[in-house]
Formats: structure tokens, sequence, C-alpha cells
């Protein structure tokens, strides 16, 4: 099936396009209708005639974006009119969704004058909170965009014009930084004069570039003073026209340091390359062929030749979708009546400081493995990247502000939060526990120092300020890596070939010589094995906790803390938690890694170390037993253990928290069923702690609910032990190990307040 045929099945499979309208308060009753409309719904409506600005708070206005298109402009298909466009403004919908879940009503108008078009559109002001003009022809994109404005207190954009501006902007910080060129120095010419073109000149211009720098060309060469004296000019492209003679754009390029192309494909020859400046940037971004091939504007000279293009399969794609949705996010949030040059400028400096960070794993692996490493060859984020949104939003929200465009202040600490919040409930939990390790950060030894997502999580600890990592590892190999990584990060390393811990191996062959371990065994493992060593730091107290287990497997990984460190004094096992986020709640499960067929008196203890780890999370924790029983329905002894761990618990005073059982998994999490069919139950509400009767039941269920229940996992985190040690999966990512981490900083200053 070809792209084309592919695309209508897509958009034609029921139901039909891309969007549909969805409610967000419940209607499952009569009152919820009459709530909802007749005649609740007059109450807000008086509220809102009474003050126009509680719209934001009765209605969706606050969060709804109108994407409107007259369909003149559209992609590389020119003017294909309103009715044709939809399926274009569906997308940006989908984007403007997908991206920065904001709302949208795509608006097709049939009108092809400017004056019908900005009526039109400007009588739907009490409709949006901001407007998204698409697909317009130039010129009347100037005037309409201008004229709404001007006419409306809400923020107007017209992406095809800005948002290119904006992406290649933040392309250009980094190449100047890449090649150490100053902006004020760049000679740059434009290929293509119409609304993208001009637009990005006149941001170029805005970020620090002198205006008598930029020479721009049209299909008929050079725009000229000559040529605006013979009114060949419009009002928006004048302002570039240069004292120059006429010429063509190889003459424009001849000596300049950058090219920015939005015009048409092949127009670029190798020789117009070996033309310009040294360390050239070319902006390749006609679609879907550019000025320039990418192979061959590389190729076309020795020096460096930094590349960018409007295309997917090519590196640094100048690519819209990492600038609308988030500059739309700020200013809706800050409820800003116009999105204005600051705010731009801020989307672009953000956008240019977030490719210069370490890239998370789940994106590279997005995009096949590739090598995304700050350079010539990765100026911009990829779409994406998640941070963009809790990166750049809060930048432009912050420049709304300072700009005096703003309605409403936002507390940017808190404002990021709530970005992050809307990736998943697992990074609102993390934040909570992040948040504790940031107050008061703690040594935590890595005993696979030398790996490389070991040191980028390293690396991201320091620059957060969640903990004071220590690289178990060789000092000079460790060093190599960050060198190789590009990281800024001193790395605290622990050495295991040093003299100076030699104290280990005698304090590990007192500790276990009547389990067998001899002298040479002891200064063995603490040299070769760094799961011992990590172990010794923390049971000596040079680390406050440590992590293992990325590169080997769970067993073997858990066996040495267990070891040396041990359970806590009033702890006879450890087990391995799972905080498994969903869209509207959080439910941990245990045992997961640890205990293959616990006992009753197991169960219990494992209930109240499940129930600890949940208030750290700020869970108040209801703890259900889990068996195929409901309550005594099946009476045998493996359904007996769960219940008598349940009476157990009941007897102690220190299981201060709601718990029962045993009981089904869907009696336990079904509110219908707990309070309706068993309502003598105590448990106030669904269970968010989940006990599993043994560690099959544990592994299989969690990672059902993970998988098809689209939840996200957090963990194993290990409790029980008597200082912090947790053991990581293989193949985590980067955010997962830092986020252990913050866990294990937080379970370590909570056994320091307990002292």
């Amino acid at each position: 099936m070809t792209l084309e045929e592919d695309a209508l099945d897509y958009h034609r499979r029921p139901p039909s396009g891309k969007v549909e309208i969805s409610t967000t308060k419940s209607t499952s009753t009569q009152r919820d209708l009459s709530l909802a409309y007749s005649p609740g719904v007059a109450a807000p409506c008086r509220e809102i005639d009474e003050d126009g600005t509680r719209a934001y708070d009765y209605t969706a206005k606050g969060n709804l974006v109108g994407v409107v298109s007259n369909g003149s402009a559209v992609l590389g298909l020119g003017d294909i009119g309103a009715q044709a466009s939809k399926p274009v403004m569906e997308g940006k919908g989908v984007l403007f969704k997908r991206f920065a879940d904001i709302d949208v009503f795509d608006i097709e108008l049939e009108l092809d004058d400017p004056d019908a078009f900005v009526q039109a559109v400007a009588g739907m002001g009490s409709t949006f909170g901001g407007i998204n003009l698409e697909d317009i022809s130039a010129p009347d994109c100037f005037e309409i965009e201008q004229r709404l404005r001007e006419q409306m207190d809400i923020p107007v954009f017209h992406d095809d014009q800005h948002g290119t501006a904006i992406i290649s902007g933040a392309a250009l910080l980094n190449a100047v930084e890449i090649t150490g060129k100053e902006l004020s120095d760049l000679e740059v010419t434009f290929a293509g004069a119409g609304a993208a073109a001009t637009a990005t000149a006149r941001f170029y211009v805005s970020l620090g570039i002198p205006r008598e720098n930029i020479t721009m060309c049209d299909e008929h060469g050079i725009l000229s003073e000559r040529r605006a004296r013979a009114d060949e000019l419009s009002e928006y492209t004048e302002p570039f026209a240069q004292g120059v003679d006429d010429g063509a754009l190889a003459d424009a390029m001849a000596g300049a340091d950058v090219f920015v192309g939005l015009s048409v494909g092949g127009i670029v020859s190798p020789e117009m390359v070996r033309s310009m400046a040294e360390d050239p940037v070319i902006f390749a971004m006609a679609n879907p062929d550019p000025e320039i091939e990418y192979e061959t504007a590389k190729s076309a000279r020795d020096d460096t030749v930094i590349m960018a293009t409007g295309r997917s399969d090519y590196p640094n794609q100048v690519n819209n979708v990492l600038g609308f949705p988030f500059i739309f996010r700020g200013a809706l949030d800050a409820r800003a009546t116009e999105i204005n040059e600051p705010m731009k400028r801020a989307a672009a400096e953000a956008l240019a400081d977030l490719a210069r960070q370490d890239v998370p794993d789940a994106v590279v692996k997005a995009y096949d493995d590739d090598v995304l490493q700050f350079g010539p060859d990765y100026l911009i984020p990829k779409p994406l990247d998640q941070r963009v949104l809790y990166e750049v939003t809060p930048a432009v929200a912050e420049a709304a502000m300072e700009s005096g465009v703003a309605r409403r202040d936002l507390d940017l600490d808190d404002y990021r939060e709530q970005l992050e919040a809307r990736l998943g409930k697992s990074r609102e939990m993390m934040r909570v526990v992040l948040n504790k390790a940031k107050s008061d950060p703690k040594r935590v030894a890595l005993a696979e120092g030398e790996n490389e997502r070991i040191i980028r999580a390293a690396s991201q600890m320091t620059d957060e300020g969640i903990a004071d990592p220590v690289l178990v590892g060789d000092e000079s190999e460790i060093q190599r890596t960050v060198d190789e990584l590009g990281l800024d990060f001193d790395a605290a390393v622990a050495d295991p070939s040093d003299a100076e811990w030699d104290h280990y191996a005698e304090e590990l062959h007192r500790r276990r010589r009547r389990k067998g371990l001899t002298q040479g065994e002891a200064a063995e493992l603490v040299s070769s094995d760094p799961d011992y060593f990590a172990s010794m730091m923390v049971e000596m107290d040079d680390a406050d906790a440590m992590l293992s287990g990325l590169t080997h497997q769970y067993p073997s990984a858990l066996r040495p803390p267990l070891e040396v460190i041990g359970t806590a004094d009033d702890a006879d096992y450890a087990a391995g938690v799972y905080m498994l986020t969903f869209r509207n709640r959080v439910i941990f499960c245990a045992d997961t890694t640890v205990n293959l067929d616990p006992s009753a008196e197991v169960l219990a203890e494992v209930t109240k170390h499940t129930a600890e780890l949940a208030r750290r999370f700020n869970v108040e924790p209801r703890a259900a037993l889990l068996s195929y029983s409901d309550f005594g329905s099946v009476d045998n002894d493996g359904v007996a253990k769960p219940r008598n761990a349940v009476s157990m618990l009941r007897e102690d005073p220190q299981a201060d928290f709601d718990v029962d059982g045993e009981m089904q998994a869907d009696t336990a999490v079904v509110e219908e069923m707990l309070a309706g069919t068993y309502g003598f139950a105590d448990l106030d509400g669904p269970a968010n702690v989940l006990i599993f009767p043994n560690l099959e039941a544990g592994n299989i269920g969690y990672k059902l609910l993970q998988r098809l229940g689209g939840a996200e996992a957090i963990g194993p985190m290990l409790v029980g032990m008597d200082k912090p040690a947790h053991v990581l999966q293989r193949g985590d990512e980067v955010k997962d190990i830092v986020n252990l981490a913050g866990v294990a900083v937080a379970d370590a200053q909570q056994r320091d307040s307990d002292e």
C-alpha cells in the first residue's frame, strides 16, 4: 500500500476524520444532566454575564483554540478551498492535543475577501482562548493577522509565518554556538520572499542579526532598492531591499554565513555552497524537496557544513510542531492578550537550550536509536521529546508576564509541575518524591558506574539537585565516557582498586566469615564485584543509599545488599514494590520481585512496608490482600494465607491504615462492587495497595496492568531493607534510574528523621 493509499484509509476508517468531542464531566444521572444543561447551566451564565473573565472559570474557553483557514495556501497543494483543507486543520488540532493537551475547533471559511474573513473570525472571540491562522496565502495573511491582533484581546498567531521563524531561530542560535560566530556579524541570504521567509527574516533581526546583513531573493533575484522604487516589492518585503545592483541567488550566497531556503527544491548547487563563508549554515526548508539535498550540501566542502531541512529523514528537521502547541499552551495559561516578540524569542531560546541537554532514552528509541547529542547534526530537540512541554511553555508564559501581556500571574515552579502532570500521573507522583529529595540530597552509590546510562543519570541527578551520586568503577574509564557524552559534570568516583578501600574487605570478612567467606574471597568480592563494594559503602556510612542491577539479573543484584546491608531491625523480609500510575489513580503492587511463596506473616509484613512507601508519595494507603476468593467464598490453605495476614494486621497497632481481604482483584479496585455487594469491607474507597498472594501472581499482575491497562510503572522499589538499597531492572532508562535515586534519597531522609 502506498503512503497516499494508507493515508486515505487512515482518514476514512470509521469514525471518519481524526477528531471528536468528548465530555469532561459526568453525565450518567438525571442530576448530572440538569447540572450540565437546563436548569443548572443558568448559574454560570449569570456569573459570566456579571464578569466576562469568569468564562475562563466556567467554560472550556481557556483551553480552546480555533484553527481557522480559507484553504488558499494549503501545504504544497495551493488554493484548494476551505472544505478540501479540512483534513489539514483537523490534523493541526490533533497536534495541539497530542503535544500540549489543547482542545481545538477547526473552522474552514469560504471567504477569500480579507475584510469578510477578519469580520467572521473577530466575531468568534468569545468562543476561543486563542486563534491559530493556517494556510492563508500571502499577502492576505499579513493583513488578516495584523487586523485580528488589533481587534481581538486573545492571542492570534499565523503559524505558517512565525512557526518556521521560531524553530529555525532556535537552530540558528545553536549553529552560532557551534561555529563560534556572532549573530551581529552574520551575513544571511534568503531564498524566498513569502510569508514564512519575511516573518523569519524579521525574527532573525529580533534575535540580533542586523537588517542590513540580510539579503532576500525571490524568483526574480535579489530584492534591491531599484526593485523597490519600481514598486516590484510589497510593503512586507520592501524593508529587506538591498542597496545593490540586481543579482541572482548565486550572487547573494557568495560569502554568506547562513542560507535560509523557503522557496522551491533544487535551486542551490554545490558551487553555490562552496562560495559561502567558512563553516556555513544551510537551512534548506522547502518541502518535500529541499533547495539542495542534504548529502550534496554536506559533501560540497571540507569544513563543517551545518545543515537543516524540513524533512524528518535527515538531522535537524525544522518542524513547527516544536513551537505552536507549547507557545499557545503558555499563552493560554497566562491568559495573554497576544503572542509578542519576547514570547517568540523565549520559545526559540528555550528550544536551543533544551537541545544542549542530555537526550532521554525514550526519545532516542523513538528515532531508531540514532545518536542524539548536541552538535552539527543535533541543533534542535525532537518533537517526541516530552520535555519541550515543561521547558518551552514556562519560558513563553514568563515572557508574557514580563512583557505585560499576561492577565494572570503564574508561580513558574508550580506551573512547571502542573505541565509535567499533563504528561501522566507518574510525573505528578514522582515530583512529590523528587521535591523531597532536592530538599536534602544524599550520597547515592551507583554500582555500575562505568555504564553510559548510569553516568548520564548521575549527571542529571547532580543538575537537578536530587542526589550526590558516587560512581563505582575505574575513574579514567568513567571520565572518558563523560567526555565522550559531552557532559558538563564533575563526577565523584569510588574506584574499588584503590587501597583506601581495603578496610571494606576486612569488614566484609568479619561479617561473613561464619557464612564460609574467606579473607581472600572477601577481598576479591570487594575489588571485583561493584554490588558488594556499593553495599559496603552504604553499610560503612560512606554512602546513604545504593542502586544496582541495570546490567545483570535481579536475583544476582539483590544478593549483595541482602547479605551486607540486610533487612531493618523491625523487618524480617524485603519485598519489591511497583507503583503503577493510571490517568486518575495510583496503585502500589507487592510483592513483585522477591518472595516466591510468602506465608501469612510475610504477607502482613510486606503490606506494612508497602503502606509506608505509599505514604512517602503522599498517598493514604488502602490495602487489599488478593486471592481468587471474596471474604470466605472459598476455603482452603491458599486463601487462608491472605485472610490470616489481614487478621494479623488488625491486631498490629503499627498497621494504622485501612486493610481488608481476602478479596478478588476486581472487588478491590471497583468501587461499585466494594461499596455495593461488599459494603461491610473495611476499605474507605477502592484499594490503592494490592498485595498479591505469591511472586508469580504479583509479577504477572503488575505486568498485565502495565501493558493492557496502559499504566506507567515506577520501580521496583525495595522495601524492608535496613538502609536504602534498590535494584534496577535490566534495560531501565535514565529517567527510571533518576526516579529510583529520588526514592532512595527520600528513604534516607525519612530514616534520618526517625533517628
